[in-house]
């Protein structure tokens, strides 16, 4: 990404606070890059509170931003519910004529990530997201480091490892709630020597416990080399979710960093997915071979 790039601001899940979109576009507005808003952003569903807009209205703002020549980047405003509910709509031949271009976001919106990957075979960012309470100045100036290139090939944020050793694969995960919710789709996308990078938000030990579960008995894991764990804000104490992380994956012998320093928290990092990488979960490292979005 360079300066005077196009970013598309879009809304494919929940709604926007007012307040957080304006916060949102004078932290864009810092990039030297001109933002699109599209309608979804400022729109509320007529029913269901939990959606930005209509199921087609925004499936309709993201392939508007995907096929407009001038948008360089798609940014998804806030995660919430919603992603899934429009990867149905979305024409993704259609989409992969258009050719390549940014996209980012976490949360929710893993189920585009995972479309994105399978249907056009693009790499994609996992980051915080614009319109959404961690998008503070570090996890800003984090997000801009990895799309303009400036950021370091080596990033830093494990705090320790449940399982040590090094390990070298393709990225892929995210929220490990809708890694589940996407099995069995057309999105579903499994690693393969891929080193997996998962989080979640809001869930009970024991409901993490079923989808971890849920996961291992797919065979989602039967292709990881390694795992990078992030933030598990309001999931249980800390010394409880390690505990479940090392029951349910510790069997896999596959080196696993802990919490990496992604997700729903203060000052995230952000990570590309569909990159190959080394991660070293003793030193609490991800190196990238190359810059994370060069093609």
């Amino acid at each position: 990404m360079r300066q005077d790039d196009t970013v598309a601001l879009v809304a494919p899940a929940g709604p926007v606070a007012a307040h957080l979109l304006d916060s949102a576009l004078d932290a864009l507005a810092a990039w030297k890059v001109s933002v699109r808003v599209y309608d979804s952003v400022r729109s509320r569903h007529p029913i269901f509170p939990y959606l930005a807009a209509a199921d087609d209205a925004r499936a309709a703002d993201f392939r508007d931003a995907w096929l407009d020549p001038d948008v360089d980047a798609v940014f998804a405003a806030r995660g919430g519910y919603g992603c899934m509910r429009i990867l149905d709509l979305l024409d993704w031949g259609e989409l992969r004529s258009a050719g390549p271009k940014l996209f980012a976001g976490s949360s929710d919106v893993t189920a585009l990530h995972e479309a994105i990957a399978v249907h056009l075979g693009l790499s994609t960012v996992f980051s915080p997201m614009p319109a959404s309470a961690h998008f503070d100045e570090i996890a800003a100036a984090r997000l801009h480091g990895l799309l303009t290139g400036e950021g370091p090939l080596t990033i830093t944020g494990g705090q320790g490892a449940l399982v040590g050793g090094r390990a070298r694969g393709v990225t892929v995960g995210g929220n490990l709630s809708l890694l589940a919710a996407g099995l069995g789709a057309a999105e579903h996308h499994r690693p393969v020597s891929g080193i997996a990078l998962l989080e979640d938000v809001g869930e009970d030990i024991y409901r993490l416990d079923r989808i971890l579960t849920q996961l291992l008995r797919s065979g989602w894991f039967d292709g990881v080399t390694g795992i990078a764990l992030g933030s598990w804000a309001d999931c249980g104490t800390p010394d409880d979710v390690r505990a479940l992380m090392r029951d349910r994956l510790g069997s896999l012998g596959v080196p696993i960093a802990w919490e990496f320093g992604f997700g729903h928290i203060p000052a995230s990092l952000s990570l590309p997915f569909g990159a190959e990488v080394e991660l070293d979960a003793d030193a609490g490292t991800i190196t990238l071979t190359r810059p994370a979005l060069e093609s």
